[in-house]
């Protein structure tokens, strides 16, 4: 068969697949995102189907896909309200970097990978993925809850410190001078620093610019402004996620509503790609020699991410409710984890093994967030015994 017509076919089998998945999950009451994911290790490497012609479409499509989430969820909040939650969250997010980097940092000596395998693994395991948290904050409604504010600060105070993190960790398995680990790491730090003074002192002008009363045109330049900024960040090896993020923070009022009300068919859309890449390009064949290590890793780092989310969200005045709900958000890993593993393999600098364990370790997250964040509520009653009459209070928007 031809190979765009065989392209076409398999794209289409994904998007409609995709479809019958989210009305499938809509049915039982659940985020689509695990059954995006579990459909994607069906078709990927080592899979039913694997699905090999659209590889180079889905992998750009995945990453537009995280940018579109960013992006949205960057237009939700103002610059001042960002800066407001780092302020007040910032000892939240050294508590989030100590708990969920030592776990994967522990396993990795124990295993024995040595020093720069304990770099990586403390990484992903530390690492929330923005992008899945992002989707089911949207899913479930709770973008305008009491402790969102508090999640999102933790979530940008963590794609800061990988900022600093990924050029030291290249700069290490490269063998790179120390000179030039700072260096690549005083580029980083400069670039996120200028994105964020554009977007607190001048993101009127940056409204003005990408704004337009014709829909076509405003959908163009709002997408190509997402896709230049998150480009030319991650040229200055800066996560595409957070400069994405933050020109939604600087596009504000009117024009960060019709950009989020325009733009949501096409995140979705892109979106779903992104797990769906995912699954494709996980092995089920690698899974079970890491299977134990990685459901120890999950267990484990899923009450860190909890503690650090209950212990934010008090500290901000959350109420109980609010707290277990912040602390359930952070528990999914995702694309940051895939890259840094990614990075430390293909550098032949640590086990081969590391891949594996990462990837099983992701997909068990990324597939255990969502759930977590769907029970959290009914199971919190249950432990605590509380009315359920009282949740609605404290779903309160602020």
């Amino acid at each position: 068969m031809d190979h765009t017509a065989l392209s076409l076919l398999e794209l289409g089998a994904v998007f409609f697949g995709l479809g019958v998945l989210g009305r499938l999950a809509g049915k039982i009451g659940m985020s689509p995102i695990p059954l995006y994911l579990l459909g994607g290790l069906a078709f990927g490497q080592g899979g039913i189907f694997p699905l090999g012609d659209i590889s180079g479409f889905t992998t750009l499509a995945s990453e537009i896909g995280v940018v579109l989430l960013l992006l949205t969820l960057g237009l939700e909040y103002t610059a001042d309200e960002l800066f407001t939650g780092l302020r007040r969250s910032w000892m939240a997010g050294l508590l989030d970097l100590v708990l969920n980097a030592a776990p994967g940092v522990a396993v990795a000596l124990i295993l024995g990978w040595g020093p720069l395998g304990a770099l990586a693994l403390g990484g992903i395991t530390y690492i929330s993925s923005s992008g899945i948290i992002a989707k089911v904050l949207g899913d479930l409604g709770r973008l305008g809850n009491r402790e969102t504010p508090v999640v999102l600060s933790i979530l940008v105070f963590e794609d800061l410190v990988m900022a600093v993190y990924l050029p030291i960790l290249t700069a290490v398995l490269a063998g790179v001078s120390l000179i030039g680990g700072l260096k690549a790491v005083g580029i980083s730090l400069t670039v996120v620093c200028v994105v964020m003074l554009v977007a607190l002192k001048y993101g009127r002008y940056v409204s003005a610019v990408v704004d337009s009363p014709d829909r076509e045109v405003f959908l163009l330049k709002v997408l190509g402004s997402a896709l230049l900024v998150a480009g030319l960040a991650s040229a200055m090896q800066v996560s595409a996620a957070v400069g994405a993020f933050l020109l939604g923070i600087a596009i504000s009022g009117s024009t960060a509503e019709n950009a989020t009300k325009l733009l949501e068919p096409l995140r979705d859309l892109f979106a779903a790609v992104f797990f769906v890449v995912f699954g494709l390009n996980t092995n089920p064949q690698s899974i079970p020699p890491v299977l134990l290590w990685a459901v120890i890793l999950a267990v484990v780092t899923t009450a860190t991410k909890v503690t650090t989310g209950w212990w934010a969200a008090r500290r901000s005045g959350v109420g109980l409710m609010g707290r277990a709900r912040a602390g359930a958000a952070l528990v999914a890993r995702g694309e940051f984890s895939i890259v840094i593993a990614g990075f430390a393999v293909s550098a032949g600098a640590v086990d081969g093994q590391l891949a594996a364990l990462a990837a099983t370790y992701v997909l068990l997250m990324a597939i255990l967030g969502p759930i977590a964040a769907r029970v959290v509520e009914p199971v919190t009653r249950l432990l605590i015994k509380s009315p359920s009459r009282s949740a609605p209070a404290e779903t309160a928007n602020p």
